[in-house]
């Protein structure tokens, strides 16, 4: 490829691999808007019915926004040298307008659509015309190009349902974050142009491993942080105290679970991968789902720990056990694309608690917990077991296997 006069923006071989100091302070306005996920998540225990589809519906896609605004950054930072203060600049503005919508985000759907979705824009359509603007006669300036382009063709149904009727803002930004999703999906394709697909991009891989695995030890922060702030705001009791250790311990096993093999390796997998473009890409959707899991399950922390031995309802399955379930969905997804395989406790695990589900249904949500906690503690005392003595397998990634007529490509 050529150099071009913005060679000195990518990341040189010989550029640290592990995210940097700014990556880290970048991180923390992504604090405060999984917070307030959690928050928007957590209004919704008591809805049944519609109400709580359409609820979960709309905070799923203010989550999704956030998400494509951070795996972006992170894309970002692992493909150009994030030591430059062109990069520095972008990655601390990006930061600003992630603290935007998190401050609009707990009624980003109501009266505060408007930031929301301006704070959006400005880092899905500026941004990426700075980065061409930096890059000048660098044949990577077309990627950011693109995807300024399909940004500014989805703004119209962004600003469309912001300050259109209340309404229809849910079907547009839908369709909006559908065109966004898919555009980068596909490449960003343009006419003449074509398109420019992540999989085939040369990318850090060390660096992106790095990044999903901190992301999802924030998520995990923000669980700790849920547990400790609902048990230090109730009057205490020995019910709510079992709740708050359960609840703790649970979280400790999602840590477990994750880096037990697969999570660990992560790093080794996109370092060995012929294409850690395509690794990478396959892990930003399980990390998706790894994150999300954790936010849902911790909401079911903070139910549990108000109310233990409350009556059930259908909205407190749904984070209790639906979140646990979820997180073994996306965990069994990570080991296949480490090894190519899916663990035998994983699958048992997930079919057990699909089984207890229903009669979960009649139970105190302190009984779910319980229930969950003990599933994913066999989860995890099965795998310790059957590893005891084992060194580390190596990485056998069905999906970062180059082929023939992919090498040497790169968008």
């Amino acid at each position: 490829m050529a150099a071009g006069h913005g060679a000195d923006l990518l990341r040189p071989p010989t550029s640290s691999g592990r995210a940097t100091f700014l990556e880290l302070f970048f991180d923390l306005a992504f604090v405060v808007a999984l917070t307030r996920v959690s928050q928007r998540f957590a209004g919704l225990v008591d809805d049944t019915g519609w109400a709580l589809v359409t609820g979960f519906g709309r905070t799923l896609l203010l989550f999704l926004a956030l998400w494509l605004i951070w795996s972006h950054t992170a894309w970002i930072t692992s493909r150009y040298e994030p030591e430059r203060s062109i990069i520095q600049a972008v990655v601390v503005g990006t930061m600003f307008a992630g603290l935007v919508m998190a401050v609009a985000l707990p009624r980003a759907m109501e009266e505060r659509a408007l930031p929301f979705a301006i704070a959006y824009l400005t880092v899905m359509v500026v941004r990426p015309m700075v980065v061409a603007a930096a890059l000048r006669g660098h044949p990577r300036r077309l990627v950011p190009f693109r995807l300024s382009v399909w940004a500014v063709a989805s703004a119209p149904l962004w600003l469309g349902g912001a300050l259109g009727p209340d309404r229809l803002r849910l079907p547009l930004w839908a369709t909006a974050l559908a065109v966004d999703y898919v555009a980068w999906t596909l490449g960003w394709p343009l006419p003449w142009l074509g398109a420019s697909k992540i999989s085939r991009w040369r990318i850090a891989g060390t660096h992106l491993a790095d990044r999903y695995q901190q992301m999802f030890l924030i998520a995990l922060g923000e669980s700790i942080l849920v547990i400790g702030v609902v048990f230090s705001g109730t009057d205490y009791s020995a019910e709510r105290a079992a709740a708050f250790g359960i609840a703790f311990v649970t979280s400790a096993l999602l840590w477990r679970i994750y880096f037990h093999r697969a999570g660990l390796l992560l790093t080794d997998a996109l370092e060995r991968a012929g294409m850690p473009g395509r690794l990478g890409a396959a892990s930003e959707r399980t990390h998706l789902l790894i994150v999300l899991s954790v936010l849902v399950t911790s909401v079911g922390y903070e139910l549990v720990i108000d109310h233990p031995y409350g009556l059930s309802r259908p909205g407190w399955l749904l984070f209790v056990v639906g979140g646990p379930m979820l997180f073994l969905v996306a965990r069994m997804r990570l080991e296949y694309e480490i090894f190519g395989r899916v663990s035998r406790s994983l699958l048992i695990g997930l079919v057990a608690l699909l089984l207890v589900t229903p009669a979960l249904a009649r139970w105190a949500p302190m009984v779910g917990l319980s229930v969950v906690a003990g599933v994913l503690a066999l989860i995890a005392l099965r795998d310790a077991q059957g590893n005891r003595g084992r060194p580390l397998e190596a990485p056998a990634s069905p999906i970062g296997r180059e082929t023939s007529h992919e090498r040497d490509s790169e968008a």
